[in-house]
């Protein structure tokens, strides 16, 4: 006979018995441990970073610790489908843009990884958010700011992962690649905005609108001791009231870094001639292809962190860590007197402080130097047995210290008016160019003028000379020309980009032709350039001798030209095409750029 063995009865009170009832109701997570937020590199002592898997676990784990104060963004997908997140911190629910406006609320956004192999502000801040939420930090600064954190930007290129893929620099064991998935170099590309990761980035920073944006890279080059450069726009240039902030940012940046142990430098420690201290440093101004560059032409706080590649990557991870801390510190202080410089920068542009004025769009730095004490090491130069050049031999265990030259007064190397009114985007071209200023955050509206409005400025180039070798997949022209009266028609569907807007600047390194990071600049106009009909030699023999018979002026022009160009004498190409030229027949739209500019808004 089998019997059944029953448990014994267990008796308790009635008031335990509802608690212990209560527990079972609740989740098996609640008694789960908390998720682990370290990352590989502090598991490893920063001997090794993780992989991209990491940085997606990681954005699900913050947001189960802090779900009051932290929310994960997916705001694009790279091109080989991987998804491109963001962290965004707050110790008061400021999560989102809109509240964040509202409440005038300070935004710093700062990403890691835009050249993949440059990695360390990946690792620094995941621990720099991590100790603002766990107290770590004293006095933290996320009740006064939200941080929008983009642990990698450059994914595809993170995934690209080995062991040599930057033999110029110590540690991590391995890292990503410099450029994306297709071979673009993202801090290339601000203004061109062609890879689908920029125009993500770009959208995002559109939404958020921070006050203070921070790339943060490795630099190479030659072994010295300092560990870190921060370069701030505007600081020299720019709306008067956002440069004084800059340059005061520069200096407590450069200050509080010190005190945290590093030794900063307030500007990009390469050497005029590689591997040659003596030639010391020029420091210039950033076109807007380049992170800070770009940002400082929205009217905003760019800023280009560099840790050196020479440094391990713990200190250098520590060394971009300390940055993240003084920077979020900072804009809790300062933050609304930055904002209120940005919207001063933003009324005078909309209110037309641009309009009919010259603007500087490229820089270039003086001869003018003054020496600086640079901390370096003693070294040599060196004849190669391999190379059969002078090398640069350095001995770490002698620290030295140079002086050497600065150069870093400015003056102006290309400077344009601004149009009175605004620029005319041709209709053929107005589709493609709306999306760029979409990107940028560029106003524009429907062109409504007369068919026939009148005269305005065009653009005709007189030369158009193409680059050897292509830049970032693109063949780039130099293109030399000036702005002209001319009557033109405006057909329907061309766009009107005023003058009179807070993206006037930017507006003016997109569209001015001469400008160095423009569309032109940048050969989306390309075929604008090309000639696309001609005249065969035989008629344009026929020709020429017609128009030389009705035409005495041509004649003495022709023969003024033979007699005082040789290489045109000697040419039976152009001599023929000086007639086609000057025909009914020519392509009168050739070189002609569709972008024109008009003295008044259309009404």
């Amino acid at each position: 006979m089998v019997r059944e063995i029953l448990p014994a009865r267990v008796f308790m009170p009635s008031s335990l018995l509802l608690r212990f009832a209560c527990l079972l109701l609740l989740p098996l997570a609640a008694f789960a441990a908390p998720p682990d937020l370290r990352t590989h590199a502090e598991k490893t002592d920063f001997i090794e970073t993780g992989r991209y898997e990491e940085v997606e676990r990681l954005s699900r784990d913050f947001v189960a610790a802090y779900p009051k104060n932290v929310r994960a963004v997916t705001f694009g997908t790279t091109p080989e489908g991987r998804p491109m997140l963001a962290l965004v911190a707050s110790a008061d629910g400021v999560l989102d843009a809109k509240t964040a406006r509202e409440k005038k609320r300070p935004v710093f956004l700062f990403q890691g990884g835009i050249h993949a192999g440059e990695i360390d502000g990946k690792d620094a801040g995941f621990l720099a958010l991590r100790h603002w939420l766990d107290g770590t930090v004293p006095n933290p600064p996320l009740g006064r700011v939200t941080v929008v954190f983009v642990p990698v930007f450059n994914i595809d290129g993170h995934e690209r992962f080995g062991p040599n893929n930057r033999p110029n620099q110590r540690g991590p064991a391995a890292m990503g690649w410099r450029t994306t998935g297709q071979n673009l170099n993202l801090n290339r590309d601000y203004t061109k905005a062609e890879a689908p990761e920029m125009q993500a980035m770009l959208r995002l920073l559109g939404e958020w609108d921070p006050i203070a944006y921070a790339d943060l890279h490795v630099t190479d080059g030659s072994k010295f001791r300092h560990d870190i450069a921060v370069m701030i726009e505007p600081t020299r240039v720019g709306p008067e009231a956002l440069r004084a902030a800059g340059a005061r940012l520069s200096e407590q940046l450069m200050a509080d870094l010190t005190a945290a142990g590093s030794q900063p430098l307030p500007y990009y420690p390469e050497f005029d001639v590689a591997e040659y201290p003596p030639s010391g440093f020029s420091a210039g101004i950033s076109s807007p292809r380049f992170s800070q560059g770009y940002w400082g032409r929205r009217n905003r706080l760019g800023i280009l962190v560099e840790t050196h590649s020479w440094h391990t990557y713990r200190e250098r991870t520590m060394a971009t860590y300390h940055f993240l801390l003084a920077t979020a510190a900072r804009a809790a202080q300062d933050g609304a007197a930055w904002l209120q410089a940005a919207a001063q920068a933003d009324a005078a542009a909309a209110g037309g402080a641009l309009a009919g004025r010259p603007l500087a769009l490229e820089w270039k730095v003086t001869k003018e130097e003054r020496m600086v004490e640079f901390l370096g090491y003693e070294y040599a130069r060196v004849p190669s047995e391999i190379s059969g050049r002078l090398w640069t031999r350095y001995d770490e265990s002698k620290p030295q210290v140079w002086r050497i030259p600065l150069r870093d007064k400015l003056e102006t190397k290309l400077e344009i008016p601004a149009p009175a009114g605004g620029w005319i985007i041709h209709a053929a071209h107005a589709k493609w160019v709306a999306e760029k200023l979409d990107l940028h955050g560029i106003t524009y509206r429907p062109a409504h003028f007369p068919r026939n409005p009148g005269r305005l400025e065009v653009f005709r180039a007189s030369e158009v000379i193409f680059g050897a070798q292509p830049v970032e997949s693109r063949p780039p022209p130099t293109v030399t020309g000036e702005w002209k009266p001319e009557e033109r028609e405006i057909p329907a569907g061309s766009i009107f980009v005023p003058v009179k807007q807070a993206r006037a600047e930017l507006a003016m390194h997109l569209l001015e032709p001469r400008a160095p990071d423009s569309l032109v600049a940048w050969g989306f106009l390309n075929a604008v350039f090309e000639q696309k009909e001609g005249m065969d030699a035989y008629v344009a023999e026929e020709a020429a001798r017609e128009m030389l018979q009705h035409d005495p002026r041509l004649r003495a022009e022709f023969e003024a030209k033979l007699a005082a160009d040789p290489a045109f004498a000697a040419s039976p190409g152009q001599r023929l095409n000086f007639f086609y030229e000057r025909h009914p027949s020519h392509d009168e739209r050739l070189s002609l750029v569709p972008i024109f500019r008009v003295p008044a808004p259309p009404r």
